[in-house]
């Protein structure tokens, strides 16, 4: 038999009814399809690519095509054909709440992922590269959305010793390891059920690898490919740590992954000239997207 797989669970597709046998196409002849197991419709059956209607989401079904070439004796290829439970990524829309207010945003999909189609605290998708409704907010790599990552949140000197600060300021540093946590936290971020994950349930700080995958897949490797991808990424620029000012706005964009590196974290930066992966001071103010798990 012959697997051909009906969708992706991220697929808008997956939930269609119709899907198309792939497999070994007869090149004599003539044939029928015919189902041996499982829930599913002909529609075509003089077509060895025919649709198939009818397949259970998820779900799988057996399809039989008889070659008839008289004199010949008949002789016969199965097909698998595999349906798969899905969300509807790209019309869906998730709602949560975010720095103590019910916000709605939409999904994107991209890469075979699932995102959140605008930045943690962007009003709306981004419609330029320089939208700056689209920015969002801000955030220290670890931090909680406790209102720290808003563009204009005051600031302090004092390290937090603790996963929550307990206040919604910014907190600036200039000596290593240049955390807003002293003693550091590796353990921040990580997953859905990471401590302080500031994402909708369900969802997460994509990984450096998810980063890479998606940057991979842009038509151009700097801001303008960022904007051009279905995520529409922003060149929402960053805060600095050791002042909490806000730096390159317009011209930079710099996403947190969960993925650390010794007393850094990796991110991805993007500008006119160039896009790339690299570490950086977790007390830096950066964009977050979210991903879906």
């Amino acid at each position: 038999p012959t697997t051909a797989n009906a969708g992706s669970d991220i697929n808008p597709a997956c939930d269609a009814t119709t899907a198309t046998l792939a497999g070994n196409t007869p090149t004599i002849g003539t044939g029928t399809w015919s189902v041996v197991s499982g829930t599913a419709t002909i529609t075509t059956p003089s077509s060895p690519t025919s649709g198939v209607t009818g397949l259970t989401v998820p779900g799988t079904a057996t399809l039989r095509w008889t070659i008839s070439n008289s004199p010949c004796t008949p002789s016969t290829d199965d097909v698998v054909i595999t349906t798969s439970a899905c969300f509807t990524c790209g019309t869906s829309t998730v709602s949560f709440t975010y720095n103590g207010s019910s916000v709605t945003y939409g999904t994107v999909a991209n890469n075979g992922k699932c995102w959140l189609d605008r930045n943690l605290g962007a009003s709306q998708v981004a419609i330029s590269s320089t939208d700056a409704n689209a920015y969002g907010d801000l955030f220290q790599w670890g931090r909680g959305a406790d209102g720290h990552q808003i563009r204009t949140s005051g600031i302090t000197d004092i390290n937090s010793p603790t996963d929550n600060p307990g206040h919604s300021k910014f907190i600036t540093e200039g000596s290593s390891p240049y955390d807003w946590r002293v003693p550091q936290n590796d353990n921040l971020w990580q997953g859905v059920s990471g401590t302080n994950n500031p994402c909708p349930s369900g969802w997460r700080l994509p990984t450096q690898a998810e980063w890479e995958a998606e940057k991979g897949s842009w038509s151009s490797q700097n801001a303008a490919g960022a904007f051009a991808s279905p995520l529409k990424l922003p060149v929402a620029g960053l805060r600095f740590r050791s002042s909490g000012s806000l730096s390159v706005v317009g011209s930079y964009g710099s996403y947190w992954s969960s993925t650390i590196d010794g007393t850094d974290s990796r991110a991805l930066n993007f500008l006119s000239s160039g896009a790339f992966m690299d570490s950086n001071n977790r007390a830096n103010g950066f964009s977050v997207r979210c991903i879906k798990d």
